[in-house]
């Protein structure tokens, strides 16, 4: 991936008084505008319901995996897996806007986020073993039955549990979650392709120097949305500030190089498809510097029970489109009866 500039929260239920100065604010508008000003507050009291979030960590091994989760777990589930190099954090919105009818748990990955950051000369850092970890996490929390939310890293961490316990799995959801090899840009890419081909000193220093960077990591959430200041900054400050952490660059170069084992992979993810044939909800974002809409395009050979849409955002659509994909992901289950 080519991640240079140039190419590439627990909530808290509102107090009695503030609820009390909202109703009295609305009441004191403006003769001229208070019939619909009054009505549209009362609508925002009534209708807002609190949703709380809670945070916590499960033992897994040595490891202590943070997760964030809302909602009922006796309803359906939904299992959110993140993508690189953000954490649980970016499906914020998507928990909060679903937590009613669903329970959805999001865990950070050794290493980012919240969770154990093991040293990388003393932990195997490959999608392989993080795969197993995520879903020896999904096991110690009693899931047996859940729909799989994947972004970027989400997607080969989703599919090793998706084609290992194929009976596990509901639907699937694909934000940007790439499983075909032409899905790949590689002029995103870059100089991760050469690295594949043989880890030198130089390739890492110039991986380094074009990803870890503030303004890089700024990129990465900005481009190919259609209002980059509108992006919450907060994103890349949180992602800045794990980056900065010693060790850090080896392990995500250890996942960068082990990246090309995931495409070896692609053939049997796609076989899973056409296999099992579990419902897809496609969310992709057009703007992708990195996963363009080809990788989108693909699950049309193998899906046939396929929610396909394009949407005109960038690699982390969700920070634009979270309402629009909450609508959906309501609808594609409810449509499909998952219980």
């Amino acid at each position: 991936m080519n991640f240079s500039k140039n190419n590439r929260f627990i909530s808290k239920p509102l107090s009695l008084g503030l609820m009390a100065f909202v109703m009295i604010l609305s009441v004191s508008c403006t003769a001229t505008n208070s019939k619909l000003e009054n009505s549209q507050v009362e609508q925002v009291v009534v209708k807002k319901e609190v949703v709380k979030v809670n945070y916590g960590y499960e033992k897994v091994g040595d490891l202590d995996i943070f997760f964030r989760e809302a909602g009922d777990p006796s309803k359906p589930v939904i299992v959110l897996f993140h993508g690189f190099p953000t954490s649980s954090y970016m499906y914020r919105e998507i928990i909060r806007g679903l937590a009613d009818d669903y329970y959805l748990i999001a865990p950070d990955y050794p290493g980012f986020g919240n969770s154990t950051f093991p040293a990388p000369d003393k932990f195997d850092y490959t999608f392989d073993n993080i795969a197993s970890i995520m879903n020896k996490f999904l096991e110690q929390r009693g899931l047996k039955k859940y729909s799989l939310m994947m972004q970027d890293y989400g997607a080969p961490i989703s599919f090793r549990i998706a084609t290992a316990h194929p009976e596990r799995v509901q639907t699937l959801i694909t934000q940007n979650g790439n499983a075909y090899e032409e899905g790949i840009n590689e002029a995103g890419w870059g100089p991760v392709l050469d690295y594949w081909k043989k880890r030198t000193p130089e390739l890492e220093k110039t991986i380094i120097d074009n990803i870890f960077s503030y303004p890089a990591l700024e990129w990465e959430y900005t481009h190919g949305t259609r209002n980059p200041k509108s992006i919450l900054p907060d994103n890349w400050n949180l992602d800045y500030a794990k980056m900065s952490r010693p060790g850090q660059y080896e392990m995500h170069l250890d996942l960068f190089f082990d990246y090309q084992n995931n495409l070896k992979l692609y053939p049997k993810w796609q076989q899973y498809l056409r296999d099992k044939q579990p419902p897809v909800l496609v969310v992709w974002g057009k703007n992708d510097a990195f996963f363009g809409v080809p990788g989108a395009e693909g699950f049309k050979r193998d899906v046939k029970d396929l929610d396909y849409n394009i949407l005109n955002s960038g690699h982390f659509a969700l920070e634009e489109e979270h309402e629009f994909v909450v609508k959906k992901m309501r609808s594609f289950l409810k449509k499909r009866n998952i219980k």
